[in-house]
């Protein structure tokens, strides 16, 4: 009985003594090679690589073809259009038959090659001076709220076509909120499980 008790004792002082309290805000952080150093031990200095990219959620899933992940992934915004649109809009016809026919529209009135140029540039659109919503029924593409069911407003816009009735099947995910509420105060997201 007393070698546990002394198990134990040695075991909270362990966990004791590994505490501290420092104030100097260095935190340990695990490197890729599962090495870990200290953040004030961190090397900025060089060139670092872009290694991916995800503006909107699945845009790069659903568009960009196996073969191009990688280029695409560090293609900067600004290039993305004239090296990806093309690429986007034979994928999004090739999924979708709310685009089969000329001048086919999603419920934006954005024709195939409207719809892929917009979605080729790979960036969050945030509205600095109105509504922040990836779409509310009138707003569209405004930035995105936590809450906004960004997934199915995608699916809506790739198979819905004009009003959203087209393809119901393939037009919603069927999950209509987050599994915990959000937070009313900063930094808003809901508390871990």
């Amino acid at each position: 009985m007393k070698i546990k008790q002394f198990i134990y004792l040695f075991a909270f002082m362990a966990v004791f003594a590994a505490c501290s309290n420092d104030d100097d805000n260095t935190a340990p952080i695990m490197m890729d090679d599962d090495t870990m150093m200290m953040d004030d031990e961190i090397d900025f200095s060089g060139t670092f690589t872009q290694a991916d990219q995800m503006g909107r959620p699945a845009v790069n899933t659903v568009f960009v073809s196996s073969a191009s992940k990688d280029s695409f992934n560090t293609t900067i915004p600004s290039e993305q259009e004239a090296a990806f649109q093309a690429m986007f809009q034979a994928n999004l016809e090739a999924l979708s038959a709310a685009y089969t026919n000329p001048g086919d529209t999603n419920a934006l009135g954005l024709d195939s090659e409207s719809f892929t140029t917009l979605l080729a540039t790979d960036v969050l659109n945030v509205s600095l001076d109105g509504v922040t919503t990836f779409f509310d029924g009138t707003n569209v593409l405004t930035g995105r709220a936590l809450a906004d069911d960004v997934i199915t407003v995608e699916l809506l816009l790739i198979f819905g076509g004009e009003d959203f009735m087209e393809n119901p099947g393939l037009s919603n995910d069927n999950v209509d909120a987050n599994d915990a509420a959000f937070s009313s105060s900063f930094p808003y997201l809901a508390s871990p499980w």
